[in-house]
């Protein structure tokens, strides 16, 4: 039971994308301190102006996650562009619930490094929220170190 990266097609996209905004905004909430509706509509945009053209967006890497015939996870990468020209991106990682804890993201990541170094492409980012300390923990087992880091702290209203 191999697991492979297979294109994504636009009816596959189209499928995944509602989960998709759902999960960034409520972690925009929790995150960022968003009400729901302005974090599900900064969600929307923000994922909409990074595939203007869907599936078909020139410089996405949408890619389905299978062992055998089931689809366990996606991963999507954007190629390098004029504002990091030698760093590819991952914006999405999902393993579907049914089939976490098996290894899948490393491996996925694994198979995304190999495509991106036959593209030459030198460097592969990532942003994580620092509350997701099992996502951290992975990404540091498979080598990716904090470039930069930003906090903040919560200011309670005063009475």
């Amino acid at each position: 039971m191999e697991l492979t990266l297979t294109p994504m097609t636009a009816q596959d996209l189209a499928r995944l994308l509602g989960e998709l905004e759902q999960g960034y905004a409520e972690d925009l909430v929790v995150n960022r301190g968003l009400t729901p509706e302005a974090a599900l509509e900064r969600s929307v945009s923000q994922i909409r102006e990074s595939l203007p053209a869907g599936a078909a967006t020139e410089g996405a890497l949408l890619r389905l996650g299978r062992v055998d015939d089931t689809e366990i996870g996606w991963i999507w990468v954007m190629l390098p562009a004029a504002t990091a020209p030698r760093q590819a991106w991952i914006h999405n990682i999902e393993v579907h619930p049914a089939h976490r804890g098996r290894g899948y993201a490393r491996r996925m990541i694994q198979l995304i490094e190999a495509e991106l170094a036959q593209l030459n492409v030198p460097e592969l980012g990532l942003n994580v929220f620092g509350s997701n300390a099992v996502a951290i923990g992975l990404y540091r087992s498979l080598g990716f170190e904090v470039t930069s880091q930003q906090m903040a702290k919560r200011i309670t209203a005063a009475s």
